[in-house]
């Protein structure tokens, strides 16, 4: 790979970063079949903190974790505490009551959902592009909410649309307030989920989750704890330090709900409903007016 451009090299990382984030929505919707979501949560904490723990020992920086574990411990819990302990309860949730093409294609309004938040959180401004978007991609999460029938306004799971609505805004939150997080990237992931462990463990015990486990369940949420908490960050991360052209690399994201439509129907046995499709050719269009109306500005 050495031989290769940092350009080239960086569409390489970003590609491997979607394609596993592609997955993510199989492995959801498999896994809780046989796990809660709150279960779901617990083991893929534990084993993303595994793995994000062994890449600091390997590159030696595991001192540094201990050390802004004391510093920051305040910013560590507030954090862990959006994400990944509120973040993912919430977005599993959604899952669990939703088919899982119609709750991935929602999630992915929540760069529309950062954007308006940006305006009171950042003091930035909206353009006409924003609301262009905005319009194209909330006409596609009203489509899949109510199956294609519109005029009806029925919804098909107006619970499981809501879980997936504010799931876009916890995520768009935890962005905008990240922005002004001092610790360095992977020892803040890191502590993050060091800190969120406890916060889900606690809730677990409460809801009385952390009894009738079914194993099966097991193999699919330590995929989801190592490729879609884990690895996928790193080789994203690592996309967007190599290239020159971050817009060329974030366009990648794009690829990602198309397959993981594919994957659902060819591993989950999920039938592709024709009003998830319309749907995200809707949301599709608006992130792409968005992306294209920032790069102009640039």
């Amino acid at each position: 790979m050495s031989k290769l451009s940092h350009n080239a090299q960086a569409m390489i990382f970003g590609l491997g970063a979607v394609l596993l984030w592609s997955t993510v929505a199989t492995a959801f919707s498999i896994s809780l079949r046989h796990f809660s979501p709150t279960q779901l949560l617990l083991v893929a904490n534990v084993v993303s903190l595994f793995f994000l723990a062994s890449l600091l020992v390997i590159k030696g920086e595991f001192g540094s974790l201990m050390s802004y574990a004391k510093q920051s411990w305040k910013s560590s819990l507030f954090f862990g505490a959006i994400n990944p302990f509120l973040y993912y309860l919430i977005l599993l949730q959604a899952y669990n009551t939703l088919p899982a093409q119609e709750a991935q294609v929602i999630n992915y309004t929540w760069a529309i959902t950062l954007s308006f938040m940006a305006v009171p959180i950042l003091k930035q401004r909206l353009k006409t592009a924003d609301y262009m978007a905005a319009a194209a991609c909330y006409f596609g999460v009203l489509y899949i909410a109510t199956r294609g029938q519109i005029g009806s306004l029925e919804f098909s799971n107006a619970s499981g649309v809501s879980f997936a609505l504010v799931s876009t805004i916890i995520w768009a939150l935890y962005w905008l307030l990240n922005t002004k997080d001092k610790r360095p990237s992977l020892v803040g992931l890191t502590l993050n989920f060091v800190f969120a462990l406890p916060l889900i463990f606690i809730y677990a015990a409460l809801t009385g989750e952390l009894t009738h486990w079914d194993n099966n369940g097991l193999w699919g949420a330590i995929y989801i704890g190592l490729f879609e908490m884990g690895l996928s960050f790193v080789l994203w991360n690592k996309a967007l330090k190599l290239t020159s052209n971050a817009s060329q690399v974030a366009n990648l994201i794009f690829l990602s709900p198309l397959l993981s439509i594919v994957w659902l129907s060819q591993f989950a046995g999920e039938p592709i409903l024709h009003s998830t499709l319309v749907g995200l050719a809707c949301i599709l269009i608006g992130l792409f007016i968005q992306n294209w109306a920032k790069r102009k500005t640039k």
